[in-house]
């Protein structure tokens, strides 16, 4: 079994994944984004997820500044969950994961469509290349050592 962090990975996705990469923080995040859903009571009767774990998650979402919790009643003292603007951020990777279960994951037509608001029309997630364009194939990327990356990781051959 995988464990929470990733210490020994020096890469931006291993850091995601310490944040939002467990299955039930994904939905949550949906949901908090797409569904308008703020208070626990929302995400406990969207998702039928355990009260245990959503408390955990909602926490964690707090404690990373993905969310701040916010007092809506004193009597009883309630709290709702807002995103904050590093949470709703990860709309664009929403999008992009819901495109590749459409194309990947779904028998059939999508069962979501995400659209902009202004206009209607639907939206997608792309990779462009600002020299290029829209970057399709994924051959045509590739990964290369970046100026956050620690001298003592840097393979000798890439100096």
């Amino acid at each position: 079994m995988l464990g929470k962090t990733y210490d020994a990975q020096v890469c931006s996705i291993a850091r995601a994944l310490e944040v939002i990469g467990e299955r039930w923080s994904l939905l949550i995040i949906r949901d908090a984004l797409f569904a308008g859903a703020t208070r626990y009571s929302d995400f406990q009767r969207s998702l039928g997820i355990s009260t245990n774990i959503l408390a955990t998650r909602l926490d964690g979402f707090v404690q990373t500044g993905v969310m701040t919790r916010h007092k809506y009643s004193q009597q009883p003292e309630q709290y709702e969950y807002l995103l904050t603007e590093k949470g709703r951020a990860l709309a664009h990777s929403l999008v992009a994961l819901s495109e590749w279960g459409d194309q990947w994951a779904t028998d059939g037509e999508p069962p979501i469509l995400y659209v902009h608001s202004a206009c209607g029309h639907g939206v997608t997630q792309q990779t462009m290349c600002p020299h290029c364009g829209r970057v399709d194939d994924p051959a045509e990327i590739k990964a290369e050592i970046g100026p956050g990356m620690p001298p003592d990781r840097v393979p000798p051959q890439a100096h």
